[in-house]
């Protein structure tokens, strides 16, 4: 048994925490002395420790409750879960690449480069072209990506901030590639 300050330092949370958890009965401590302190039991420890890994993925409390509270949690409700807020994830990192492309468009020039974290389609061709690439080359290093991982590929096309019809012609010029090396 573990006292609520013993199990908070445990998974870094504060006391304050640990009781906002109990009040959504996302978990309790099993036992109680008679003084009226919390103690915690090793399942009670367990479950703990899955909240904190669900909230490392950024699952809402709400959404963890449901799954620990589940009597028979499956896989399939588990990576549904998951795959949701992985969805959601990726939706946030483009809306945040987007900002950070109207950010760089509107500092000046100068200097820039060094703050900003960003690659551009201009800075990636010069890049590979350092590289000793060619055009034909680079397509085929664009349809190796878009075989390997179409929607990785999709995301660092967005990344450089490429127009979406580029990238539509991009992603189908690499997809013919591949195809006829696949020949």
């Amino acid at each position: 048994m573990q006292p609520i300050s013993a199990i908070g330092k445990k998974f870094g949370l504060s006391r304050s925490t640990l009781l906002y958890y109990d009040r959504l009965k996302l978990v309790s401590p099993t036992y109680r002395t008679a003084a009226g302190y919390r103690l915690y039991s090793a399942d009670d420890e367990a479950r703990l420790r899955q909240i904190c890994r669900y909230r490392e993925t950024g699952l809402s409390l709400a959404a963890i409750k449901k799954l620990l509270d589940d009597d028979h949690p499956t896989r399939t409700r588990v990576s549904s879960a998951l795959h949701q807020r992985l969805t959601e994830l990726n939706h946030e990192i483009a809306a945040l690449r987007r900002q950070q492309q109207v950010i760089l468009k509107l500092l000046p020039q100068k200097g820039q480069d060094r703050l900003a974290r960003a690659m551009t389609k201009e800075k990636w061709v010069a890049l590979l072209r350092a590289l000793g690439l060619s055009d034909a080359e680079m397509m085929q290093w664009h349809a190796a990506f878009e075989r390997q991982s179409p929607l990785a590929h999709q995301d660092f096309l967005e990344s450089l901030d490429i127009p979406a019809s580029e990238i539509r012609q991009i992603r189908a010029h690499s997809v013919k590639l591949a195809a006829e090396r696949a020949e």
